[in-house]
């Protein structure tokens, strides 16, 4: 697998500001909630992140976005920790916490309250709203001149306790007649009864992100806070703060688009629902675009590296076709992944000028495209097993494979002609018959007759029975971040999404294999054990693409 070099526009300007002398070092953060589990939108922040760090041999602290203590838990934080690992990054010793922060930030803000520059508001959310203005008429706050002691003394009682959640807010004193409406006085602070994971019932007022977020970065020593588009409107505000509160430093907020995947849902609360509904096998479910889910399915960290680095960094959103995620993790395991041979579904064929009792031997490639990876014996029997989609009743157009008085190649052992098959009682195929030809193990026919079709098979006698999950798209719609109208989420789940085959067969070598062990199986795909139940195979892609996604990519 080629090892590539990116570049973008963040690296550009990282550079003029190095050039300019504005930063000595590159100091970066990772700052995700920990209210769910990573997906592969936030994955392509965190690579962004901690890339851009490793580029610049700099530093990138994680902080758990504590703030809204609503949905938040200690189950996600060492979920989110596992995953960075996983991916090869690593924090050192600048793990962190936005709660960390609470005090600072209930200083800062009475700072600005000192200053004339926040005050505390007593409209309700509906009355906010209403007084908020529009493009043509600026916002109005009754409470906008209410004496600085007053509010000092207002918010100093929201933080013991004495006002029901919604009397009271604070709010930056910015510009009402902004036309960024982020500007026209925000809430930086709300009152919210909610035990927190760490703080317990400490707290009952917590920050808006727009205030502690530029706290944070500033106290850390953060030089790049590099976020997603949506934040690019909130710039302004992210940098008011730093420039009016008592902080060491000035970072320098970069926007980039988010990450958009065709047939996939990144929306973190309608994951939790589909958790919580068991409409999925939880958050690390094969099917999910969670990072756990990717890693159970049998993507690799270099896989999901090599795929954020082909999408680019732009600054403008856009959907990317998921088929390119499937192309990067198909081109590594083709030339990483060893061969294995797996029958999904069995159908038997007795080759009847075959001795019972006699077992040989062919040897085989592991992987011809690493020849370090050697070969291995796979045993030959009277009784085989071949995939049902090899044989048809009666010849068909372009059909090379199995039937009646045709000849096929046993991948790396005998030409096999049919001579028959058996059926049941409502016409199904139950045993194929067949012999061989001596003369071409291993090798083309002496009287060099052509056989045109190659099908694969293993031993009846010397294999191992799985099951196999074949895995699909979780959504049907391609764009999932533009649905018709009058259309849910839920309308689009696919039914065929998980197919589980039972009584497989697979060469016997698989009995030893590990969790989380990828294979090629010859002429299916690439699967890998299931890190949860052993006695399953997930596939994790097919072998080819479609013509039609190699257009698409």
């Amino acid at each position: 697998m080629e090892e590539r070099e990116y570049t973008n526009f963040i690296y550009d300007e990282i550079d003029r500001d190095l050039a300019e002398g504005k930063v000595k070092e590159i100091h970066t953060r990772f700052p995700p909630e920990p209210n769910g589990y990573l997906h592969i939108g936030h994955c392509k922040a965190l690579v962004i992140d901690f890339g851009t760090a490793l580029k610049y041999g700099g530093k990138c602290n994680l902080r758990m976005d504590d703030t809204n203590p609503a949905k938040e838990d200690t189950e996600y934080v060492d979920a989110i920790k596992e995953d960075i690992h996983w991916l090869g990054f690593d924090w050192e010793d600048r793990f962190f916490y936005g709660s960390d922060y609470f005090e600072k930030d209930y200083e800062l803000a009475c700072e600005l309250i000192r200053k004339g520059l926040a005050y505390v508001c007593e409209l309700s959310p509906e009355e906010f709203n209403k007084y908020r203005g529009d493009t043509t008429h600026p916002a109005v706050s009754p409470y906008r001149d209410r004496p600085i002691e007053e509010s000092l003394d207002l918010f100093e009682r929201m933080k013991n306790g004495e006002f029901p959640e919604g009397r009271y807010t604070l709010r930056a004193k910015i510009d009402l007649e902004s036309g960024n409406f982020w500007m026209r006085d925000p809430v930086i602070y709300r009152i919210k009864y909610v035990e927190h994971h760490r703080q317990g019932k400490k707290w009952c007022i917590y920050p808006m992100y727009d205030f502690a977020h530029p706290i944070q970065d500033a106290l850390e020593g953060v030089t790049h806070s590099l976020c997603s588009l949506e934040y690019e409107i909130h710039r302004p505000l992210y940098n008011w703060v730093v420039e009016n509160v008592s902080v060491p430093g000035h970072p320098r907020q970069i926007e980039f688009s988010r990450l958009n995947l065709t047939h996939t849902v990144l929306s973190k609360r309608y994951l939790r629902s589909l958790v919580e509904s068991g409409t999925v096998d939880g958050w690390d479910d094969p099917r999910m675009p969670t990072l756990c889910g990717l890693r159970r399915r049998g993507y690799t960290p270099k896989s999901i590296i090599d795929f954020i680095g082909r999408i680019g960094v732009a600054k403008s959103d856009s959907l990317v076709d998921i088929a390119l995620l499937e192309h990067c993790i198909r081109d590594e395991l083709n030339f990483s992944a060893p061969r294995r041979i797996a029958v999904l579904e069995p159908l038997k064929l007795v080759i009847d000028n075959y001795p019972e009792d006699k077992t040989e031997y062919f040897e085989i490639s592991n992987n011809p495209n690493d020849e370090t990876a050697g070969t291995r014996k796979l045993a030959f029997t009277r009784e085989l097993y071949i995939e049902r989609s090899d044989f048809l009743k009666e010849k068909a157009p372009k059909f090379f494979r199995l039937y009646p008085d045709n000849e096929v190649r046993l991948m790396s052992a005998y030409v096999v002609k049919c001579t028959g098959f058996e059926e049941d009682e409502n016409g199904n195929v139950t045993v194929v018959h067949g012999e061989v030809d001596f003369a071409t193990a291993g090798q083309n026919p002496p009287d060099g007759r052509k056989i045109k079709g190659t099908i694969h098979w293993v031993s009846a006698q010397n294999c191992i029975t799985s099951d196999v999950i074949k895995y699909d798209r979780l959504f049907t719609e391609e764009n999932m971040t533009s649905l018709p109208e009058g259309k849910e989420y839920a309308d689009f789940l696919n039914p065929d999404s998980a197919v589980r085959l039972t009584g497989c067969r697979l060469e016997k070598s698989l009995e030893d294999s590990r969790p989380g062990d990828k294979y090629q199986f010859v002429r299916n795909g690439y699967y890998c054990r299931d890190t949860k139940d052993l006695s399953v195979f997930n596939l994790i892609v097919g072998l080819k693409e479609s013509k039609q996604k190699q257009q698409t990519k």
